[in-house]
């Protein structure tokens, strides 16, 4: 009996009704697609990066062979999936994991088996031992009678996209009757109902993982009605959403409802569609859904923001940043941290790129030749972290003569879905991590991310340097004093709030409006487990970020701190701290209360101003911690860092506690003393529990967060909103608002400056009044979702 009607008795082969009718010849040219997608084309193994990287892979291939050892409940010793008592307790997600793990393992020797240049192409012990384990594994653990455990990911996804990728590279070697209990496992494990579009179905990137594994078994069965089933269930995923997981219009990505997750489960998503769309271009099951552009134009208004010379920002990773390295690895392993999921998702968006016109493809691959070259702390083809198939594929972008590498863009992207702003000046990047009624606190789950809980407390990132939070930082930075927050030192237990449970504060007034160069930014602060409240903004401006606190109050009796910066020094740093031109002791441990400071430096990172001159906190510390502290599956390693930290101390019960200081990224200490002694370039506007505004004179800009309606002059506000005007050399202006609490019906905005004519407008405007001053009439802005509504105005 052929493979064919062996697998159509066994598997219920056979079309559904409508399914669309496919050849043998055509599901066999989909198997050596998707291999070809797997291992990477048109590459010398005799060169680098290739040799060495075709080495490491045959030396752990060689590794499993040599341990491997199938007895009952495991098929490596150091993987035992076995759980004696069998639920979804940690203990259990321990033992689901090793099911993925084992098969991850058979796919690696898979790999080797069928790539050049690893000492064990070919190799028939090697292929004996896979295939022994693949009939292992399916007899003990993974069979179509089989029962889950622990985490579902390990059953639904993670082992059998590692299964079926194996399936791919031995077919010509595994008998029928195997493939097709592997294949009857996978239907047991991951029925149809897993991308039917009802309530409680995922989306997102769980739902195209789940498209993922539906198309494979559907190609090595050759199952028209499986492929043609991922290819239209891919449509919900690929669609705009208005909650929950997926693709905004503002260009953020959630997952788990909450997250903001562009930079984690957004990289499994884009890279996803990337293999499915190259997978079944030019096929009977083309992805042609007019949806499919929705993830095309997402690559420059999602991920491409979110990535700065080769990382992604933690900001948008969730409780990927707690694993680092895990637990059983050695030294010099690879470790996940920013830079290695931004690899990752350059590799995604070089993938996607296959499938676009060349215009657009061209564009890309000037992105990607930007950020590969320009990651020089961890450059990106010599990152173990990068797939091989996806080396090949930058590889040849980067030596492509014919590409010219696009660099970093100057500019502001607000995500007010997601409570996010990105910014970027030369040579440096920010970011605001914020928290509202729509977005989490943070998250906690499978064990991971057990102290994230200030992460979304107004955390103020910056990178002049570009190992700044890829250099040990998680596991040793003190959680309760992260860059820019304003916390509470009350005491809070590993993982508060509980599994996925995602705390979230009664807070509606989070985002801002931005021009796309400048902006204004602003957070009502609820704090986690916290009677904390505070209201926070950020003035971004061309080479500075301007911070003001206001109506801090807090009755935990605990000390509530604001954070000016918690700078990473490094294993070794000795970066000295300038205060007002004195230089600070250098030692560890150092600390000390400062008095009147006007501006502080630090050296190789950018210096600081404090126009109040206020008492600033200091403190210079070495600081020892293991990825297990913040992730169960983490490495017991220690790693020391040391830290030099600057902090506004509001007290124990504060009730109007306020700060304000600026931070200038990459400043030198003559530039910082400069700036601090020049009187026109910044006026606070005002600093208070109802409005918070500057103006700065040099660029043109006047920005104010009215918490509540009122007047901050020049501008009045009838309804609470986010306000920026920017006056052009040209004789124009740009004004641009927006209501983050979205219950904004109506709002007058009045500029007191002379315009004579109105430009443009966006729909929201129902009426505009020119003159000596400036008014503008908006109608309804509850349903805007807190974007930027902008005017353009003649002066």
């Amino acid at each position: 009996m052929s493979r064919r009607l062996f697998l159509a008795a066994a598997v219920g082969g056979g079309l559904l009704a409508g399914a669309a009718p496919a050849s043998a010849s055509e599901f066999a040219g989909l198997r050596v697609r998707w291999r070809d997608l797997l291992l990477g084309t048109g590459f010398n193994p005799t060169v680098e990066p290739f040799r060495s990287r075709l080495e490491g892979l045959g030396n752990s291939a060689e590794r499993y062979l040599k341990s491997i050892k199938p007895v009952s409940g495991s098929l490596w010793p150091d993987a035992v999936f076995a759980d004696p008592e069998p639920d979804d307790d940690p203990e259990s997600v321990g033992y689901s994991g090793k099911i993925r793990d084992s098969y991850d393992r058979l796919r690696t020797m898979a790999f080797a088996y069928n790539q050049p240049g690893t000492r064990y192409t070919h190799d028939t012990k090697l292929l004996k031992a896979t295939l022994d384990g693949l009939v292992h594994l399916e007899k003990e653990v993974y069979h179509a009678n089989g029962s889950t455990y622990g985490n579902w990911y390990h059953w639904r996804i993670g082992a059998p996209q590692a299964l079926l990728d194996t399936c791919v590279l031995l077919y010509e070697h595994i008998p029928a009757d195997a493939l097709a209990r592997y294949l009857a496992a996978v239907d047991h494990f991951v029925p149809n109902r897993e991308v039917e579009d009802r309530p409680g179905v995922s989306l997102g990137s769980n739902r195209v993982n789940h498209c993922q594994v539906l198309a494979l078994r559907g190609v090595l069965g050759e199952r028209a009605d499986k492929v043609e089933l991922a290819r239209d269930a891919l449509t919900a995923a690929m669609a705009y959403v208005t909650s929950g997981d997926g693709i905004y219009r503002d260009g953020s990505f959630i997952q788990h409802g909450k997250l903001p997750y562009a930079g984690a489960y957004g990289v499994d998503y884009l890279t996803g569609l990337g293999l499915l769309f190259a997978l079944l271009a030019d096929s009977t099951w083309q992805v042609t859904h007019p949806n499919r552009q929705v993830v095309l134009g997402s690559v420059e208004r999602t991920w491409a923001p979110l990535i700065f010379d080769g990382l992604v920002f933690d900001a948008v990773s969730g409780r990927a940043i707690s694993r680092g390295l895990r637990a059983g690895t050695g030294p010099g392993s690879a470790q996940d941290d920013d830079h290695a999921r931004g690899h990752a998702l350059i590799a995604g968006i070089a993938l996607l790129a296959k499938g676009v016109p060349a215009n657009e493809r061209a564009c890309w691959h000037r992105l990607v030749k930007g950020w590969v070259e320009r990651d020089t702390y961890r450059p990106v083809l010599t990152d173990r972290a990068v797939d091989f198939a996806s080396l090949t594929r930058l590889t040849a972008i980067a030596a492509d003569p014919a590409v010219t590498a696009l660099p970093e863009p100057v500019e502001h992207r607000l995500f007010p879905q997601t409570d996010r702003a990105v910014h970027r000046g030369s040579g440096w990047a920010a970011v605001v991590s914020m928290a509202s009624r729509r977005i989490a606190h943070y998250e906690y789950g499978n064990g991971e991310n057990l102290r994230g809980w200030h992460t979304g407390s107004g955390m103020l990132s910056w990178w002049g340097d570009r190992g700044q939070y890829s250099d040990g930082f998680w596991p040793t930075v003190d959680p309760y004093r992260l860059p820019g927050t304003t916390a509470s030192a009350k005491q809070l237990v590993d993982g508060h709030g509980g599994e996925y449970g995602l705390p979230t504060p009664e807070a509606d007034w989070v985002g801002g409006t931005t021009d796309g160069t400048c902006a204004a930014v602003g957070q009502h602060l609820r704090g986690l487990n916290s009677t904390l409240s505070a209201r926070k903004s950020w003035f971004f401006a061309d080479d500075a970020v301007v911070c003001l606190g206001a109506g801090i109050g807090c009755r935990d009796n605990a000390t509530v701190r604001t954070v000016v910066d918690n700078r990473n020094l490094g294993e070794a740093g000795t970066a000295v701290l300038t205060v007002d031109g004195t230089a600070q002791p250098t030692g560890f441990p150092w600390s000390a209360s400062l008095e009147k400071v006007g501006w502080a430096h630090l050296a190789g990172h950018g210096g600081y101003l404090f126009p109040d001159r206020p008492t600033v906190r200091a403190q210079r510390e070495q600081r020892t911690g293991r990825w297990r502290d913040i992730n169960t599956g983490g490495s017991t390693d220690p790693v020391t860092r040391r830290y030099q930290t600057l902090w506004y101390d509001h007290g124990t019960a504060p009730s109007a506690g306020a700060y304000r200081y600026v931070l200038l990224p990459g400043a030198t200490a003559e530039s910082t003393a400069t700036r601090a002694a020049a009187a026109d370039w910044l006026t606070v506007l005002s600093n208070t529990a109802s409005a918070q505004g500057v103006a700065l004179p040099r660029i043109g800009v006047t920005a104010v967060n009215f918490w509540t309606a009122g007047t901050v002059p020049p501008l009045t506000a009838t309804a609470p909103c986010s306000v920026l005007v920017r006056v052009d050399e040209d004789g124009t202006a740009t004004l641009c608002v927006a209501a983050p609490t979205r219950d904004v019906r109506a709002l007058t905005v009045t500029w007191q400056h002379p315009v004579t004519a109105v430009l443009s407008t966006p729909p929201t405007v129902t009426a505009t009044r020119t003159g000596q001053s400036f008014a503008v009439d908006f109608g309804d802005l509850s349903t805007t979702n807190g974007a930027t509504q902008s005017l353009h105005l003649r002066l």
